[in-house]
């Protein structure tokens, strides 16, 4: 894989991380304020914005590992 798509990984793992912490942050909010059913939606988006960051970066240590040689 080229180190392009490795970038492309990583950015995309950092990206989702960051809105996973902005669901966790609304969910809190919500939560504070009684608002269960939108803290439950915020919690479960941030779930998957958390999945999808853990995927592209298992992604971009598979190919970086490809690329540079398993040490």
């Amino acid at each position: 894989m080229s180190k392009d798509k490795i970038v492309e990984h990583h950015t995309a793992a950092a990206e989702h991380h960051e809105h996973a912490a902005r669901h966790h942050r609304e969910a809190a909010t919500h939560h504070e304020a009684d608002n269960h059913e939108k803290a439950g939606h915020h919690a479960h988006s941030a779930h998957g914005h958390s999945s999808h960051a853990t995927h592209h970066a298992g992604e971009a240590s598979k190919h970086h590992a490809e690329h540079h040689g398993k040490h």
